[in-house]
C-alpha cells in the first residue's frame, strides 16, 4: 500500500489502523536543536481526541503520545522522530455485520476491491482515527514555524446552513477554543451547537467547513505549476477525511468577479519612502499566493467536510458473501459533525506544508535550527558526565 508519506524534506510517514494496537508516525527532516517534549505534542492531540464533548464520539481514547526516537536531552537530534499513540478503547465486534456487507459511502468496498482484504474494525486504515498521526507531526511543524515568526489558526466557519460572519485572526486566536464547536464567533457557535443537537437527536449528521489562516509566511516560497503552494496545499487539505472542497483567497466567489475586480493592484508599503519600501498588494483576494508563490501576505482558505457517514439510521447494503440485501444500522461511537475535531487536523496539514516549503526554499537550515553550520559545541549538545 502506497500513499502513506507526505512532504519532501519534512516528510511524515504514518502507520496504524483504527482498531489496531497503536497508531504511529515517523517525522524525517526535522532539524536538530529544536526544543521538544511530549507535552508539546500532547497539547494538540488533546484538541483532536475523542470524548471532548457531547458532539464528539464517546470513544474513550486518551491519545497519549510516546516519543520513541529523535530526541536527546529535550532537543531534536536531526534523526527521524518516532511517535506512537496506543489505541485503548477499540470495540471491533460492532463492525462484524459489515465485514462482507460494506457500509454506505465508506471505504469498505473500495478497500476490499483494491486489496482483496482489509482491516475491518472501525474502518481500519481508512478511519479518520489515522489523523491522530498527522496532528502529532503537525505539532512539531507548528513549533518550528513559531520560531520562524509564522503563526497559524483555523476555526469552524460553517455548520449546515449556519455560517459565521468574517472574524479577525486575533478573534480566531482568542475565541475558537472557548466553545465545543471551535467557532471564533460565540453567538454563531451557539446556533451551530443547537443545529448539531437537532441532527444528533434525529440519528443523523451534518457537514460544515473550516477556515484557516497563516501569518508571517515569507514571500518567495513555492514554484509555478506542479509545486505551487496552492497545489501542494490542496493535496494536503483534500487528504483530510471527508473533505469535498478546498479553496484559497476568493475561492468559489472568484467566478463572480471580473478581472478588474479581482486583480490586486500594487502599492509601496510606505508610499512616503518608495525607495526604501517594498511593493505590496492593495488587497489580498489571492489569499497570499500569486503565480503559485507566496507574496508575504496572509495565506487563507477553507476546507469543506461532508456529514459523517457513520449514522445510527437504518440503511441498505448488500452482502457479497450471502447474496442478500440487508438493512443494517451502524452501531458505534461516531461524531455527528466533523469540523470541531477537524480544526487541529487542518492546522496540522497547513503547518506541515509550510515547513516543507520553508526547508525547500532555504529559509530554514535543514540540518539545525540555530543555523550555525560546523559548530559542534552548542547549548543543546549533551555533556559528558565525566566532565562534571
Amino acid at each position: 500500500m502506497n500513499g502513506n508519506s507526505f512532504g519532501r524534506l519534512f516528510q511524515v510517514t504514518t502507520f496504524g489502523e483504527s482498531h489496531g494496537e497503536a497508531m504511529g508516525v515517523t517525522v524525517s527532516g526535522c532539524p536538530a536543536g529544536l526544543e521538544l517534549s511530549e507535552e508539546d505534542v500532547q497539547a494538540d492531540l488533546d484538541r483532536r481526541k475523542p470524548g471532548q464533548s457531547m458532539i464528539t464520539t464517546s470513544r474513550g481514547e486518551p491519545d497519549h503520545v510516546s516519543i520513541k526516537s529523535g530526541l536527546q536531552d529535550g532537543y531534536t537530534t536531526g534523526t527521524p522522530i518516532g511517535m506512537v499513540i496506543d489505541n485503548k478503547d477499540a470495540k471491533s465486534e460492532k463492525y462484524e455485520p459489515f465485514i462482507t456487507a460494506p457500509r454506505p459511502s465508506h471505504g469498505d468496498f473500495t478497500y476490499s476491491a483494491k486489496f482483496g482484504t482489509r482491516n475491518w474494525g472501525g474502518g481500519g486504515r481508512s478511519s479518520a482515527r489515522e489523523t491522530v498521526n498527522w496532528v502529532a507531526a503537525g505539532a512539531i511543524a507548528k513549533k518550528i514555524l513559531s520560531q520562524e515568526g509564522v503563526e497559524l489558526k483555523a476555526h469552524v466557519n460553517q455548520i449546515g446552513d449556519i455560517e459565521a460572519p468574517e472574524v479577525s485572526f486575533e478573534e480566531m486566536l482568542d475565541h475558537s477554543e472557548e466553545n465545543e464547536v471551535r467557532c471564533a464567533h460565540p453567538e454563531t457557535a451557539e446556533e451551530m451547537r443547537e443545529r448539531i443537537d437537532e441532527y444528533q437527536q434525529e440519528g443523523d449528521s451534518i457537514g460544515g467547513s473550516i477556515y484557516f489562516e497563516a501569518r508571517g509566511v515569507p514571500r518567495g516560497l513555492g514554484a509555478p505549476r506542479f509545486d505551487s503552494v496552492e497545489a501542494r496545499l490542496g493535496q494536503a487539505m483534500m487528504s483530510v477525511p471527508a473533505s469535498t472542497a478546498f479553496e484559497f483567497g476568493l475561492g468559489r466567489e472568484a467566478r463572480e468577479y471580473t478581472g478588474m475586480e479581482r486583480n490586486d493592484e500594487w502599492e509601496f508599503e510606505d508610499p512616503e519612502n518608495p525607495d526604501e519600501s517594498d511593493p505590496v498588494p492593495t488587497e489580498n483576494d489571492h489569499g497570499g499566493l500569486q503565480g503559485g508563490i507566496t507574496t508575504g501576505e496572509p495565506i487563507y482558505g477553507e476546507v469543506t467536510l461532508h456529514a459523517p457517514t457513520s449514522i445510527p439510521k437504518t440503511q441498505t447494503t448488500v452482502d457479497w458473501e450471502t447474496g442478500e440485501e440487508k438493512d443494517e444500522q451502524v452501531i458505534g461511537r461516531h461524531d455527528p459533525v466533523l469540523p470541531p475535531r477537524g480544526v487541529p487536523v487542518v492546522e496540522a496539514m497547513l503547518a506541515l506544508t509550510l515547513v516543507d516549503f520553508m526547508l525547500l526554499g532555504g529559509r530554514i537550515n535543514p540540518d539545525r535550527m540555530d543555523d550555525r553550520p560546523g559548530e559542534y559545541d552548542t547549548d543543546y549538545h549533551p555533556s559528558s558526565p565525566r566532565n562534571e
